[in-house]
């Protein structure tokens, strides 16, 4: 059995435009955690050895000063800067955006950083022990370098009451292997059924889909084919500030060229996040329900 300890990457750059705030911040759990206080707590006690933040460099201070002393002497951490113009080919001069690259390019700004097999997650995401426990066995023990995972949500248990979602909608094989990811950013419920838009057409989902949260498991040897692919992107989309890069659009290069294979792990966890402000009292009941039925302690944090 190996003796790696994989790294945990936070997206935490987003700037949380229907949200309304900065959301990675914002105080959820009975004691004012945050949803990443949770996810570090999960991920330390599932074995993942260093975490690394990926923020913007506006709020690289604040993430810092709220972090660093619940973590300093728990796991090793690090800070990553997703900016504007990191990886973008120097070719292409200065590009105006109004907003972050990705997922994608958010992943590959932390490479520096990430020598270690890692898992990557959403800040505002709360994905449950188990995910990190499955996930910090696959990256421990798997040492096959093309082959990577990720843990797939029933699609039914992530949606919001207050509008629509963006998910990565799956398609597995018998052998639970993903055959393909695609990003589907306006999935709503209508008249008891689920529908995803894309040019004013509604296409119907099943509830039951599987649908990546943003919770995928890595080896290192994606780096040097995410920055080709994002080189490649942000040169065809030089005039499109609103473009981004997500890591499906690196998933499925990787599948369809047959360079790798992706494990889906199903998630046996609750999942629950925040895209809207009105989301924010029913993740403040469910996590305060969390605590109440002992799966966290009264304080996650004893600092």
């Amino acid at each position: 059995m190996s003796n790696i300890q994989p790294t945990l990457l936070i997206l935490a750059a987003g700037i949380g435009s229907r949200y309304g705030g900065v959301k990675q911040l914002d105080q959820f759990g009975p004691n004012g955690e945050t949803i990443i206080d949770y996810s570090l707590f999960d991920a330390i006690r599932a074995g993942f050895g260093k975490v690394v933040f990926i923020v913007r460099k506006e709020i690289l201070d604040d993430v810092r000063e709220v972090f660093a002393p619940k973590l300093e002497g728990l796991i090793d951490f690090d800070f990553a800067i997703q900016g504007y113009e990191t990886y973008v080919p120097a070719s292409l001069g200065n590009i105006e955006r109004s907003k972050p690259w990705g997922t994608g390019h958010a992943m590959l700004c932390a490479w520096e950083q990430t020598s270690e097999p890692f898992a990557i997650i959403n800040a505002d995401d709360f994905y449950g022990a188990d995910a990190f426990k499955t996930m910090a066995r696959f990256l421990s023990e798997d040492e096959v370098s093309s082959r990577h995972a990720m843990v797939g949500y029933e699609l039914k248990r992530t949606l919001s009451e207050n509008g629509t979602v963006s998910r990565g909608v799956c398609q597995t094989d018998e052998a639970g292997n993903l055959l393909s990811v695609i990003e589907r950013t306006k999935i709503f419920e209508k008249d008891q059924a689920i529908y995803f838009e894309e040019n004013a057409v509604l296409t119907e989902l099943a509830p039951d889909t599987p649908v990546s949260m943003n919770f995928w498991g890595f080896k290192p040897s994606v780096f040097p084919k995410t920055q080709a692919l994002f080189e490649a992107y942000a040169q065809a989309n030089i005039s499109n500030p609103k473009a981004e890069f997500y890591i499906p659009i690196v998933v499925s290069s990787l599948l369809s060229s047959g360079e790798s294979t992706c494990r889906v792990f199903k998630s046996t966890s609750d999942w629950f996040g925040v895209t809207y402000p009105e989301d924010k009292p029913v993740v403040q009941q469910q996590l305060n329900e969390l605590h109440a039925k002992g799966d966290y302690p009264a304080k996650l944090w004893n600092r």
